[in-house]
């Protein structure tokens, strides 16, 4: 395997730059850009300093692991001077580096690590997946949130994801599971997204975005842990699907081992597709049509031709879509940090400034982790505590009112009524510092207002990354494919996502009352993903960090560790990356991560319990990605983490 991937890719850097100089037809006309001629930028360094080209096969090529040990002790963290990317795996990083060190802005490079994500992280993400992108402009020192949810077929019902037959309440859920079934299945969002936001922001040309995706799917790469252990885990509802059984297995039904050398030759056919033609190549055309006949297959390609209940999307669902350009949810913290995170349909920017609001009426800085130079430390129990009982608040008025605002309004005067300081005060009083509620009650708003019904709606596996390029501008962008492989259904070298089960399967409680997040046509399903921004000061322009994390319904609590460590406790960003993951969504049980078997969490555990907290220890899957700005012996830097608990890395200019 030996410079098996490099000296085949090594090209695609210097077409870009080549291109870039010259002015391609849909770069930015007349822009400068910022080519970087160092031959060790976007390498990685071995233990003893020597650099190694990420993907060559070569000793200590971080794409190419030991055995995954669930935890990776050590991790320092890594700092460079111009642009940096942190992703959850190490091919899905250099390729936004490439892109990056050609004159590529943040959005050119989001292109270039969506397109070799969906190839070598599938179980994560999908380019017929969804994401969320929180951006910053830094000419106008403006923030954009771009919206990429999938959306419900035009002829879904609030029943769509409970009964085979919408209307009839006798009928059966669908087969095999409303996961594995076409039901699952939504209208694609990711790539309307970046090309919404290549066109405010990019600076190279669209079509040559993707091709360290189209090489490494030809030529092949060496399959991740991570993507094995997914492979093997879910190899029976695989085999419902001759194109995954094609692409994930051997040709005598074993799964792909771990190392092992694959290719995708269908994908890089659909990347090519891509280049060539935008989005529209996933949104009409023959792409469109395998999409549509897929998500609409009624049985299964197993020999016993297992029955799946289908989709009812449609080639108008698909051409219909429409990705958006939002405001972002963005509070002060402390008088003295501007925080921008996601906006509605997730629910993740709304909790993140919920939590924040509330923990500003604490002195949470008085309650640092232990020992933050190993590991981040283990974070105190008062800290524990506070930020757990103000995530319980947030999470209750998450489950009960946050959803699709182009469907379902936020109570009272929305937003504004959500993160007003006086409502916010008045949850913070409800924290007990001695002595965890348990589970919060949703806020009281206008009681003229809907009566909604709560819905807890299980979410579980996504990836993220966040960028800065040379010219100063910022990315968080989390993507996803819903749960580990998402619904099964594979189609030129892709797979469609289960997103639609983020839905409430009923549209109204026990009691009859609405559901907010029940599944309308054209809607977009609740999520908790946020991707966050911070800046120094009361607003955009002043840029200190980057961060977000995949973990379905958890992310909210990932992403606020990390914001609080960072923040209140002084960590660095590697260091409030690693800090060990922490919190509790609206149930008795509070969540403290074990998957670091190194440490001692026993006194943490104990305190805990003795504030009423049930705790527990089992080990978490987070990815959190941190690029922060620094001050280095009076220069500028930035400052990388990357989360121990995945297979990512950081890169940069020069070797990191």
């Amino acid at each position: 395997m030996r410079s098996r991937t490099f000296w085949k890719l090594k090209p695609v850097v210097l077409a870009l730059a080549l291109a870039a100089c010259g002015g391609s037809d849909d770069s930015a006309p007349g822009t400068a850009l910022a080519v970087d001629t160092n031959s060790y930028s976007c390498t990685a360094s071995t233990a003893d300093g020597t650099p190694v080209i990420v993907g060559s096969g070569d000793p200590g090529d971080p794409a190419a692991p030991e055995a995954a040990s669930g935890y990776r002790l050590g991790y320092k963290a890594k700092y460079s001077s111009k642009y940096m990317v942190v992703a959850n795996t190490p091919l899905a990083t250099k390729a936004g580096c490439d892109v990056l060190k050609a004159g590529g802005s943040a959005a050119d490079a989001a292109v270039a690590v969506q397109a070799v994500l969906g190839l070598v992280e599938p179980q994560s993400s999908t380019i017929a997946g969804s994401a969320f992108m929180l951006y910053f402009d830094a000419a106008t020192s403006k923030v954009v949130a771009y919206d990429g949810r999938e959306t419900a077929p035009a002829a879904a019902s609030g029943y769509y994801l409970a009964r085979q037959d919408q209307a009839d309440a006798s009928s059966p859920a669908p087969v095999p599971s409303a996961r594995r079934s076409g039901r699952s299945i939504g209208v694609p969002g990711v790539m309307r997204m970046l090309e919404m936001a290549h066109q405010d922001h990019g600076k190279l040309a669209w079509s040559q975005l993707f091709d360290e995706g189209i090489a490494l799917a030809e030529q092949g790469f060496q399959v991740p842990q991570r993507l094995a252990s997914a492979i093997a885990s879910n190899a029976a509802s695989l085999a419902l699907d001759a194109n995954a059984m094609q692409t994930y297995f051997t040709a005598d039904g074993q799964p792909r081992a771990a190392l092992s050398v694959m290719t995708n030759a269908p994908y890089a056919v659909t990347l090519k597709a891509l280049a060539a033609q935008g989005a529209d190549a996933l949104h009409t055309g023959p792409i469109a049509q395998a999409i549509v006949d897929k998500a609409r297959q009624s049985v299964g390609d197993d020999a016993a031709k297992t029955p799946i209940t289908p989709s009812l999307m449609t080639l108008d669902d698909l051409a219909a879509y429409q990705a958006k350009r939002r405001e972002p949810v963005c509070t002060t913290y402390r008088a003295a940090y501007h925080v921008c995170s996601m906006s509605p349909p997730s629910s993740g920017g709304i909790a993140i400034a919920q939590a924040l609001g509330m923990l500003g009426s604490f002195d949470l800085p008085a309650y640092p982790p232990d020992d933050p130079a190993n590991e981040g430390g283990i974070p105190s129990v008062m800290g524990v505590h506070l930020v757990s009982e103000a995530e319980r608040l947030a999470y209750a008025d998450r489950d009960k009112y946050v959803a699709d605002t182009d469907f379902v309004p936020l109570p009272g005067n929305g937003l504004s009524s959500l993160l007003d300081p006086a409502y916010l005060a008045s949850r913070a009083a409800l924290i007990d510092p001695d002595k965890s509620m348990g589970v919060a009650q949703p806020g009281v708003f206008d009681a003229k207002s809907v009566k909604w019904g709560v819905g807890l709606t299980p979410e579980h596996g996504t990836t993220h990354f966040s960028i800065v390029d040379a010219y100063g501008n910022a990315l968080s962008m989390t993507t996803t494919v819903e749960s580990s492989m998402g619904s099964f259904h594979m189609v030129d070298g892709f797979l469609l996502t289960n997103q639609l089960t983020d839905f409430s399967a009923q549209p109204a409680d026990t009691d009859g009352n609405p559901i907010a997040n029940r599944v309308e046509p054209g809607k977009r399903p609740r999520s908790t993903m946020a991707p966050t921004l911070v800046f120094k000061g009361t607003a955009p322009g002043d840029f200190l960090m980057a961060t977000g994390s995949p973990g379905g319904g958890t992310i909210i609590q990932y992403v606020l560790k990390t914001v609080v460590g960072a923040l209140d406790w002084g960590l660095d960003a590697q260091q409030a990356t690693s800090l060990t993951d922490f919190g509790a969504s609206n149930s008795a049980t509070t969540s403290v991560d074990g998957s670091n078997t190194t440490q001692d969490l026993t006194a943490l555990v104990s305190g805990l319990q003795a504030k009423g907290h049930t705790v527990s220890t089992s080990a978490q899957s987070s990815g959190i990605s941190t690029i922060m700005r620094v001050n280095q012996g009076g220069t500028a830097k930035l400052e990388g983490g990357v989360d121990p608990r995945r297979e990512g890395i950081v890169l940069g200019d020069g070797t990191l």
